[in-house]
């Protein structure tokens, strides 16, 4: 999700559209399981949830559909998963991983998945609410010092989008050294000063707006008072417990193999990169993780049910309010869009969508590597709507195209890079 109506694109989406790529995508081999052979319902005509019937037939309309949002979009490479229970599965990877070797995607491969992060930061804060160390109403300030407001902002309006706070990432500092040396660290004190420069955008809880500076605020009370590093906490008290072997919080830009290349052009130039190797750390606490479809597929439903959590705690996890944007609200860090609940995600190079639809008990989960807009919508948004359109017409995920976003000023290659 980037923030508010998201009009700068290294906010690690969340609640936003989609991104294109200037070099035409092959379409590779689809990986998947197909349902054994049978009837071939429409989705409309698909009985009690509305969710399709994976046949045969809907699983060539779905490789259909994906594979033109990847000619309009120039998407490079995809994988797409769609399953519900007594309906099928459907699991396919089309196009390439590696535009210079023309490596095939797989959906093994490990994959940067941006703000879905957020999901993990603030079910790690959830956790210690349960366990009485932190409460949701509690003021930033009993954590972190110095935050302008800080003794007005809680725990809740940070997670719920509503501080107020400025986005670091929307700072023209942070977008120079960012863009400057895409290989640089960042610490999170480093991000909170480029955002601590601005003043308050609105009081506590006036109003919707997306800021990935209040996750690393999270971020940072989830050390204080779990007692320990936030990507140890994350892997031994979320990832482990939920079972997911392949997620991890890097600490620099590691990228455990196999991986996808990922494919941006948030550069100087305005030219296509390969951003596989830059430093996910400005994102933190926002959007430094790295997982694959298998986990996030199963991430997907833990995340909205509330395995972790006590039922308390995730009901009021799941009290979405008002974003400004029709059929989507935001709750504690999860969104729920049409009846879709969970995150999307992106960071420079790579895409990511991961829901779940709890009448259906269905999900669908979508990884790619590339985030440049098709027609300022965000490709990850284009595959879920397409896939839905299909699967569960009477939910069809959406959101709106996000705002342009402003020609960076040419700045000197940084010495180092």
């Amino acid at each position: 999700m980037r923030y508010s109506q998201v009009h700068w694109r290294r906010a690690c989406v969340g609640l936003t559209a989609a991104a294109l790529l200037a070099v035409p995508a092959s379409v590779g081999s689809a990986y998947g399981v197909t349902p054994p052979p049978g009837p071939s319902p429409s989705a409309s005509s698909s009985s009690g949830t509305g969710f399709a019937e994976l046949s045969p037939a809907v699983a060539a309309r779905l490789d259909t559909a994906i594979r033109q949002v990847m000619k309009e979009a120039n998407v490079p490479g995809v994988t797409v998963s769609v399953s519900a229970p007594g309906k099928g599965n459907y699991l396919r990877s089309f196009g390439v991983a590696d535009k210079a070797t023309g490596a095939p995607m797989a959906p093994d491969l490990n994959m940067r998945i941006g703000s879905v992060t957020k999901t993990f930061t603030v079910t790690a804060l959830l956790e210690l609410v349960d366990q009485g160390k932190v409460g949701l109403d509690d003021p930033i300030s009993k954590y972190v010092t110095g935050v302008p407001n800080g003794d007005k902002i809680t725990l809740r309006d940070l997670a719920e989008m509503r501080s107020g706070l400025f986005n670091y990432s929307a700072d023209p500092g942070f977008d120079k050294a960012l863009m400057t040396d895409p290989k640089k660290p960042f610490t999170p004190q480093q991000l909170l000063a480029f955002a601590f420069k601005h003043p308050v955008q609105f009081q506590p809880g006036q109003k919707f707006d997306y800021c990935n500076t209040n996750l690393i605020l999270l971020g940072l009370v989830v050390e204080k008072a779990g007692g320990m590093p936030l990507n140890d906490f994350i892997t031994q008290k979320v990832v482990k417990p939920a079972g997911l072997p392949h997620t991890l919080f890097p600490t620099g830009n590691e990228f455990p193999s196999p991986h996808a290349h990922g494919y941006t052009n948030q550069t100087l130039s305005g030219k296509v990169e390969d951003a596989t190797d830059w430093n996910p750390s400005w994102g933190w606490a926002a959007g430094a993780m790295i997982s694959d479809l298998s986990d996030l597929r199963s991430w997907a439903s833990t995340l909205a049910t509330g395995t972790l959590l006590s039922p308390k705690t995730q009901a009021e996890r799941l009290k979405t309010l008002p974003t400004g944007i029709p059929g989507a609200g935001y709750g504690l860090g999860i969104f729920n869009i049409q009846g879709w609940i969970g995150h999307n995600g992106s960071l420079p190079g790579y895409e990511c969508l991961t829901i779940y639809l709890p009448e259906a008990k269905a999900t669908v989960t979508v990884v790619l590597n590339t985030d440049m807009l098709h027609n300022t919508t965000e490709p990850s948004t284009l595959f879920g709507q397409a896939v839905t359109r299909i699967v569960t017409p009477g939910h069809v995920f959406n959101l709106p195209a996000v705002e342009p976003r402003p020609t960076p000023s040419p700045v000197s290659p940084s010495p180092t890079r």
